[in-house]
């Protein structure tokens, strides 16, 4: 065990002065795209010091003491550094420590999982970031540190939530129409869900609004609707059951 030695400080109080393991925060985000659940990762440097030089990772790094005034402001600032956005739901994953996971030492990362609508191509992404496809609950990547862990543990957070939230809702743009929020539903569980059942439930949920417009299409014009602004997700009093 180290040593641990008292300071006094100004006369007032005493420090411990031990060794402090490396501390971050990561963050994964998803967004739906393509069709398709997808995770931003970012690729790391080809530095010689470089821990898992060029190996793709988690948006995230070193708690800044000067500008985080807790483990949330940091996540909102990997988050906003990385895509040019604030996400409209931010959650707390986890938290991962070990002697093994850096090579730089003793580490202990502080993990959140974050849903914004999806960056269009072109948009503000870092020039590091990228999107990959989630696929049967992996992305094909392999990741950097434990990565791989926290991405699946995210992913699993992800999808049983929302058997009994709103949580897809935050995934989608300004605008949508109910097939599109069944659509974004269906992607996450990664499976159908029955229509009529679904249209009753959301509409029930004082979850969305229409607004005073139309999408126009080679078929009927379709009901646009708008989130109602709301500060937490709204949960169901049953899941979404399977098909049989």
């Amino acid at each position: 065990m180290a040593e641990e030695n008292q300071k006094e400080d100004g006369g007032r109080r005493k420090v411990a002065d031990f060794p402090r393991p490396l501390t971050t925060v990561d963050v994964v985000i998803f967004a739906v795209r393509d069709d398709t659940l997808h995770v931003l990762l970012v690729k790391r440097g080809a530095g010689e010091d470089e821990p898992f030089p060029n190996s793709f990772a988690l948006p995230g790094g070193f708690v800044d003491i000067a500008r985080d005034r807790d483990l949330e402001a940091c996540a909102i600032r990997k988050l906003r550094d990385k895509t040019g956005v604030v996400s409209p739901y931010l959650e707390q994953l986890g938290s991962w420590g070990s002697a093994d996971r850096d090579p730089r030492g003793w580490s202990a990362t502080h993990a959140y999982f974050a849903l914004i609508p999806a960056v269009p191509a072109g948009g503000p992404l870092a020039a590091d970031a990228q999107w990959f496809p989630v696929r049967v609950g992996r992305i094909k990547p392999r990741l950097a540190f434990d990565h791989d862990v926290i991405v699946a543990a995210a992913i699993q957070r992800l999808r049983s939530k929302v058997e009994y939230t709103s949580l897809p809702a935050y995934l989608m743009p300004p605008e949508f129409t109910l097939p599109d929020l069944q659509r974004v539903y269906e992607i996450v569980l990664d499976r159908p869900l029955e229509k009529s059942a679904f249209r009753t439930r959301m509409l029930a949920a004082d979850l969305i609004e229409p607004v005073a417009r139309m999408r126009k299409g080679p078929n009927r014009p379709a009901q646009l609707y708008r989130l109602k602004k709301t500060k937490s997700p709204i949960y169901f009093a049953r899941t979404f059951n399977p098909p049989d």
